[in-house]
This record gives structure tokens, sequence and C-alpha cells, in this order.
């Protein structure tokens, strides 16, 4: 093997796990996003049902900005998202 093809496989090799380590945080991150995502979604789907019952019009719409809010700022992003609609109440 010549010593020019020999550095630009373990340079190869080097970018190749630089790249799974890039590749795996990212993942993480969009793993967090989803989970935090889907768990809110599926307590503003409990939330609005409670609220719904005790005849209070406040509901959160499922839709993009939603799913952004709730997939960035979790729990903190629905209870502004519900504090929003109880001051609009007001």
């Amino acid at each position: 093997m010549d010593t020019k093809v020999g550095v630009l496989v373990i340079i190869g090799v080097c970018v190749l796990v630089l790249l799974i380590g890039i590749l795996k945080k990212k993942a993480e991150i969009l793993l967090n996003f989803a989970t935090r995502a889907v768990v809110c979604f599926i307590a503003a789907y409990f939330v609005n049902t409670f609220f719904q019952a005790r005849g209070l019009d406040v509901a959160i719409g499922f839709n993009l900005i939603s799913l952004l809010t709730f997939g960035s700022l979790g729990f903190s992003g629905m209870a502004a998202l519900y504090g929003i609609l109880f001051f609009q109440i007001l």
C-alpha cells in the first residue's frame, strides 16, 4: 500500500468517525424534540378535555405553531399557550 493511499484511508476513517458523532448528536436532539412534542400533545389533549368538561372555553389548537412550541419548550411552552388563552378570556 502506498503512503498516500494509507494517509487517505486514515483521513477517511477519521472523517467517518466525526460524521457519525455529529449525526448521533443531531439524532439525540431530534429525538428529544419529538418526545417533548408527543408528550405535550397528549397532555394538552387531556387538559383540553378537562377544561371542556368544566365548561371553560379554553383549548389549545393542534397545529404547526403548537408543535414547534411543544417540541422546543416542552411543558413550559404548553403552560405559556394556556396562559395566553386565559389572558384572552379576561
